[in-house]
């Protein structure tokens, strides 16, 4: 299985996996039974989409064309001790 897209969402996790199902591409999401599993606080870089190995260039393609802006990143950076500071 390879990952094709890191969901900052339940939402669009599943419309990732749609889009896929619909080109003919088994998609699978992971995480989703996890993210009740810490109550109120959110959880983050627990949802996945993966598909088999085998349908990784075309799944890649489709998922760069639904244009769900940029991939979530780490949701603690470097840059955020910096806030209120002048650059």
């Amino acid at each position: 299985m390879h990952i094709v897209y890191k969901a900052d969402n339940l939402f669009d996790a599943h419309l990732v996996k749609h889009a896929l199902e619909d080109a003919g591409i088994p998609a699978f999401v992971f995480g989703e039974s996890l993210l009740g599993g810490m109550g109120e606080l959110p959880l983050f870089g627990v949802l996945r989409v993966a598909v088999p190995e085998a349908a990784r260039p075309e799944a890649e393609a489709i998922v760069a064309g639904l244009d769900l802006g940029p991939a979530p990143g780490d949701p603690i950076s470097d840059t955020d001790d910096l806030a209120g500071q002048p650059a």
